[in-house]
């Protein structure tokens, strides 16, 4: 930082002389004094144009909150939206142009029954081209957890899908779908039914 050399204050002269010279020095040593905490802050705004994975353009973003939209543009990175606002000067690996477009939210299906076409087919199109980006499962019954009974009668039931049972409790059959490969986010309730059904078969 530049050095600034201190000065005296000379004793000659009037009152107002002195009171103006010392009120300049004042004013100049609390400006060198706000520097220090000025920089991190001019150093963040210039850090805040920073290279982003995705960048979406000009679509009119509904935030969820019930506020009119707004249009602007959204930044992300990894899997996270950490920016929203004018991004034009920001560098992204993907730029994505939403002009004309409304951009939202992933929409959350609550109540899931793709607890089987997930197994075999995990990109859930149907879902996904209409915005869903996660599916919450489980609403009376789950896939687990699973005794060998309940096993033996799920994969007589089996209609057009079928596929094997390699899992037992409820965690495994996610991470079942986990290793398969899923494109939304999935998670699951444990089912009420599942439950009485694991304790009491199928007795009334």
């Amino acid at each position: 930082m530049r050095s600034v050399a201190a000065r005296s204050i000379p004793l000659e002269g009037n009152v107002d002389e002195q009171e103006n010279m010392m009120m300049h020095l004042r004013r100049r040593l609390a400006v060198l004094l706000l520097l220090p905490l000025m920089l991190p802050s001019m150093a963040v705004g210039q850090a805040s144009v920073a290279d982003f994975d995705v960048v979406i353009k000009g679509g009119m973003v509904y935030d969820g909150s019930g506020r009119a939209p707004r249009r602007v543009d959204v930044g992300i990175k990894g899997d996270r939206i950490v920016a929203v606002g004018n991004l034009r000067r920001a560098r992204a690996g993907n730029v994505v142009d939403a002009s004309g477009l409304a951009v939202a939210p992933g929409f959350i299906n609550v109540l899931s029954w793709s607890t089987e076409t997930l197994i075999v087919d995990g990109r859930s199109q149907g879902e996904v081209r209409q915005g869903v980006t996660t599916q919450i499962m489980g609403e009376g019954w789950s896939m687990g957890p699973l005794n060998e009974q309940m096993k033996k009668l799920v994969v007589a039931e089996q209609g057009d899908i079928k596929f094997d049972i390699e899992w037992t409790t409820l965690a495994e059959y996610l991470k079942y779908l986990e290793r398969r490969g899923v494109s939304q986010n999935v998670a699951s309730f444990i089912g009420a039914t599942t439950i009485r059904q694991h304790v009491l078969g199928e007795r009334d």
